[in-house]
């Protein structure tokens, strides 16, 4: 991963590796595949692990979030019991830890 070999990671590939990840990890993952058809800002993943409940906004090292998505993370994450993350690749080790 990015933080292990020092290569950049693009967006897509650090998307495929949390997936990944989550799914050896027993999360289910719902993730819109084209999101012109998505509420604007929508967070890219949604997974559940019962009793857990995980929305997470992926973005490469340098990629910012827009006026959208920094209404949906705030707006999700003042819901009680859910759990809302902006993820970046170098963060790889903090999700495997956050999903265990």
């Amino acid at each position: 991963m990015a933080a292990v070999t020092g290569i950049p990671m693009t967006e897509a590939q650090f998307q495929r590796a949390v997936l990944d990840l989550a799914h050896i990890l027993g999360w289910s993952v719902y993730h819109p595949m084209l999101s012109k058809w998505s509420e604007r800002g929508w967070p890219d993943l949604a997974l559940v692990r019962p009793p857990r409940l995980v929305f997470a906004e992926l973005k490469s090292e340098r990629g910012r979030t827009s006026p959208h998505q920094d209404h949906w993370l705030a707006l999700l994450g003042a819901v009680p019991a859910v759990e809302v993350y902006l993820w970046r690749p170098s963060d790889i080790e903090r999700i495997a830890e956050l999903l265990r």
